[in-house]
């Protein structure tokens, strides 16, 4: 479903979706990466319709802005740090 809608509205103009299999924290499921100017922010947990919905909704707003925003805060309690001694939720 991502892959059809970032391809058919041209989202990856302004955000580029890779869908792979593991990105390095493979004990959480279904990882994404948003790689920025601003940095690297990690979200684990990414599963159902409402978070996939979600993060699409994201893309468009970027997409219409021209430019990469704010995550929605509903990602706030997703987020972890990627490099410790395990993946662990941001504070």
């Amino acid at each position: 479903m991502l892959k059809s809608v970032w391809k058919s509205e041209k989202l990856n103009q302004t955000v580029q979706l890779t869908i792979s299999g593991c990105l390095g924290p493979c004990d959480l499921a279904n990882v994404a990466l948003i790689i920025s100017p601003d940095g690297n922010e990690w979200i684990g947990g990414m599963a159902g319709d409402a978070v996939y919905e979600s993060l699409v909704e994201w893309a468009r707003e970027c997409h219409r802005e021209g430019r990469l925003l704010p995550l929605p805060t509903e990602y706030n309690d997703r987020q972890f740090e990627r490099f410790g001694s395990e993946a662990t939720e941001k504070v």
